[in-house]
């Protein structure tokens, strides 16, 4: 018995170990990017590298921050992120309930073809995407990076499993005490599923505030420009030489921070959704 206790402990120490190790290995680029931000030129250079600077340049991130408008940046990011996410929040709920509460003929065959879609590049979407926006008079405009992001195909399957994990007999119950199917949708299965829901929320909020390619084909006022078009106009200002690295640095780290942000607020609901995938046993 004592055995398998102390095997057991050695065990779990081990697993511990590793995960921090980990955590640790995955965490070193961003700590290095913001020890990076408080380095002179010559010591982010220097071979071999020094962990810590000498004299920490903390202005750094209030020079980079005046340098360009990232406030601006970052609030056009965020703002067009959260409404994408809402759109795709509808739509995927939608769509997930019609496959999961609906008996159509063809269903299975079109969500194949909805899944099938997912394995496409997502650049082979990119000119017929902007023809359509280009009809509609939608281009350099925030309406046309949401509307062309207003579903995501994730987000129907991720629905749609964890609403097929919710017992029939609840909405059949729902269904004989005269709920229609917008009563169940959010007033049953949204409640239950809310960890796949703030899941998919976050992970597709991380997307499109992270996005680039093609807000850089739609976008091309700088008044409109994401924080993604303004961090790479800021590198080629500032860094495209070699040139200015610690203002960089340090505008790619507090660029990074609303996600940080989110991420640990959300961390329960997301680990949640992850482990159970929206049911609570």
């Amino acid at each position: 018995m004592n055995y398998r206790i102390f095997w057991s402990g050695t065990m779990t120490t081990a697993k511990y170990l590793l995960l921090s190790f980990l955590s640790l290995l995955m965490f070193f680029p961003f700590l290095w990017m913001v020890i990076s931000a408080l380095k002179t030129k010559d010591e982010i250079w220097q071979f071999p590298p020094t962990l810590w600077p000498e004299n920490p340049q903390w202005h750094t991130f209030l020079d980079a921050w005046n340098v360009a408008p990232f406030g601006l940046y970052m609030f056009n990011s965020v703002f067009t992120a959260t409404f994408i996410v809402l759109l795709q929040v509808i739509t995927g709920a939608m769509m997930a309930y019609a496959f999961t509460q609906f008996q159509f003929r063809g269903k299975n065959i079109l969500f194949s073809i909805i899944l099938g879609s997912y394995m496409l590049p997502v650049a082979a979407t990119y000119v017929p995407s902007y023809v359509l926006l280009a009809k509609f008079d939608l281009l350099d405009t925030y309406s046309g990076i949401i509307v062309s992001n207003a579903v995501s195909v994730f987000g129907i399957f991720l629905l749609r499993q964890a609403f097929l994990q919710v017992p029939k007999e609840l909405i059949e119950a729902a269904k004989l005490d005269g709920s229609n199917h917008w009563k169940i949708l959010w007033k049953i299965l949204f409640p239950l599923t809310l960890p796949s829901f703030v899941t998919f929320a976050l992970i597709s909020f991380v997307q499109m505030y992270n996005n680039y390619l093609w807000p850089s084909l739609l976008i091309k006022s700088e008044e409109k420009m994401l924080i993604t078009q303004g961090i790479q106009k800021f590198f080629m200002q500032e860094g495209g030489y070699g040139l200015q690295w610690p203002l960089i640095m340090a505008a790619s780290s507090f660029v990074v921070f609303p996600l940080l942000i989110l991420f640990i607020f959300a961390q329960k609901w997301f680990v949640s959704g992850i482990n159970d995938q929206g049911i609570k046993g």
